[in-house]
């Protein structure tokens, strides 16, 4: 079973949360990182992408971005920007978009439960972001963002958080940049705590990644690296546990999770548009910008027009929970044998884009020259995920996209 504990969360006094509070580290450049964080005296950015303190150095993963992340670390908390707890609590964090609101349960998982498989993952992680993540967790001897995890749902779980959030103002509750709502409580009830525990621990039998499965790995791995450091270990440690947040299945909701490629293998556009009709049926739907609306049915902005691409029967296979995904299809049908893209983790001919900027990102990156053409692709669900998982199977990158990201500088989670 799940092993979710309490901890004593490091986290910014009220009047400076909505501030400190930022987007994870990788949904941003350097420079768009720089942007958010200026005039934000303290942005946790400071902390997260500490190359933009860094003037001169090209290298963000360099030993002087390290130290300065480190530098910073040290300083928000000798001005009490950040304030560690007195107990180890449970924290509640909840995000509402368009109107809708998760509420997930902040807790330290076990590095144990990843490495004996109870915190299920579905994507493969590439190597350097994952010891980007490490060397900064050493360096700071924290975990600083959370990662996301899902579970499937308790209703007595559910009872306590709603119990909760109804008689309790929020410690913080704000409103981001984007619209997206961000909304905190502190567990301060020792029963709650003691119950939220014993209910992992008895009606909770694994945990899920949904996202964050870099700095997932990276955690565990940290934790791995201080036991054979310690010759007293215990199992108790703090750095045998690392921070998510836990949010029951039922609440959360896959976006689209949209390709670009460079080019089109040497092929011109009428030769692709005749390929690509062997898989699919191509249907030529104009200059508006058109969304797939269903499973296996796909759109492509080719020099300044959308297509909707519906994959023939023979192209999947619904009864392989790898097979039946369209990202299996575009890779199997298009992306490998017509351009010649075979490792979606480290091509430089792909890039990404989550369904949250719209299908109007895709056609302006393909309108300026950048990118030669784009695919948009219907969003799978959260059983279709769970159903990987619990499989054993790994998902092709780039499968998932969640949204709103976590804040980031709401708690982070100290190791020592």
């Amino acid at each position: 079973m799940a092993k979710v504990k309490p901890f004593r969360g490091l986290r910014p006094p009220q009047e400076i949360a909505k501030e400190l509070a930022c987007l994870p580290y990788d949904v941003m450049n350097s420079e768009e990182a720089a942007q958010m964080a200026k005039g934000k005296e303290t942005s946790l950015l400071r902390i997260t992408r500490a190359e933009i303190e860094c003037p001169g150095v090209d290298d963000i993963h360099s030993e002087a971005v390290y130290n300065k992340a480190l530098e910073n670390f040290r300083m928000f908390q000798e001005k009490g920007w950040l304030v560690q707890d007195d107990t180890p609590r449970y924290y509640i964090y909840a995000q509402t978009m368009n109107g809708r609101t998760q509420y997930g349960i902040v807790g330290g998982a076990a590095c144990s439960d990843y490495e004996e498989g109870l915190i299920k993952k579905h994507e493969l992680t590439r190597p350097e972001k994952e010891e980007d993540r490490m060397v900064l967790t050493r360096y700071l001897d924290a975990n600083i963002e959370p990662v996301f995890f899902a579970y499937k749902a308790v209703s007595e779980i559910d009872a306590i958080v709603e119990e909760v959030v109804t008689n309790n103002t929020p410690d913080y509750d704000f409103t981001a940049e984007d619209g997206f709502g961000h909304h905190f409580w502190v567990v301060y009830d020792a029963d709650k705590n003691k119950a939220i525990e014993t209910l992992f621990e008895e009606k909770v039998p694994c945990t899920y990644v949904a996202d964050g499965h870099h700095r997932t790995a990276a955690a565990a791995r940290i934790g791995i690296e201080k036991t054979a450091q310690n010759p007293n270990h215990t199992g108790e440690e703090e750095y045998n546990f690392f921070m998510a947040v836990h949010f029951p299945d039922n609440q959360l909701q896959i976006i689209d999770y949209n390709r670009l490629v460079t080019d089109l293998n040497g092929l011109s556009d009428t030769t692709f548009l005749a390929e690509l009709n062997k898989a699919f049926e191509v249907e030529n739907m104009g200059t508006e910008i058109y969304k797939p609306g269903r499973l296996h049915e796909f759109s492509l902005y080719l020099s300044g027009s959308w297509y909707k691409l519906t994959a023939r029967q023979g192209t999947f296979n619904d009864e392989d929970p790898i097979g039946v995904l369209d990202v299996t299809i575009l890779s199997e049908q298009v992306l490998g044998p017509l351009l010649d893209i075979t490792d979606l983790r480290t091509s430089k001919r792909i890039d990404f884009v989550g369904g949250i900027r719209g299908l109007g990102e895709l056609k302006k990156r393909v309108d300026s020259g950048e990118m030669k053409a784009a695919f948009a692709l219907y969003p799978v669900s959260m059983q279709q995920l769970i159903n990987i998982a619990d499989s054993g199977n790994i998902m092709p990158p780039k499968t998932t996209w969640f949204e709103p990201k976590l804040r980031s500088g709401l708690l982070i989670h100290k190791l020592g």
